[in-house]
């Protein structure tokens, strides 16, 4: 493994909500030469994604929002179905904020979250960890409206689908999100107790 000497970190949007940066960074290059590069780092802090189930309906809960990026890049609605998530405000816990996320965008107070994995989703460009859990949720869980916070621009729709629809969908490649995709296998692979 070779040593990162970092020579310059330069701002370069002063509008980010989190902090863009060009950095100048010296490695040991194939040759075994010191090389010198430069990347552009988003730093977005940890984020969580959660899979909500409920066991006795054999049910998966997952949101559809707009993702105005992926409408530039063949998404024609700009709409994705996911899983719950969010980044993780100071001073919660990752698992803290992967239970807000499930309150806040599907109004659902979730209970038995497990922690299934942690994953670098972008990491040529982006600092963010994503960390996976599922959480069971029922029908009597259902606490608040969720849509997410109005606040942010947020418009959250629930999407409930039962299993077998939801690992056909996985199967013919109809999920685009990578977290959704990440957590539905994980689900359908090694929770067969859960899954069926």
């Amino acid at each position: 493994m070779s040593a990162i000497k970092i020579i310059d970190r330069q701002k370069l949007a002063e509008s980010s909500r989190y902090q863009l940066e060009n950095v100048t960074y010296e490695t040991t290059g194939r040759d075994g030469k010191p090389q010198q590069n430069d990347c552009e780092v988003y730093h977005r802090p940890s984020g969580a994604a959660v899979l909500l189930y409920d066991p006795q309906r054999e049910k998966l809960l997952l949101t559809k929002q707009l993702r105005l990026p992926t409408y530039f890049n063949g998404n024609e609605s700009g709409d994705l179905i996911e899983v719950c998530a969010g980044l993780t405000d100071e001073g919660e816990s990752v698992e803290e904020g992967a239970i807000r996320e499930a309150k806040e965008e599907l109004g659902y107070a979730i209970k038995n979250v497990k922690k299934v994995g942690e994953a670098y989703l972008s990491p040529g460009g982006d600092v963010e960890l994503l960390q996976f859990f599922i959480g069971e949720y029922n029908l009597e869980s259902k606490i608040g409206e969720g849509g997410g916070l109005e606040d942010e621009g947020e418009n959250v729709k629930a999407v409930e689908m039962n299993y077998a629809e939801a690992r056909q969908k996985l199967q013919q490649g109809a999920f685009r999100d990578a977290k959704t995709i990440i957590l539905l296998q994980d689900f359908f692979m090694n929770r067969q107790g859960l899954a069926g």
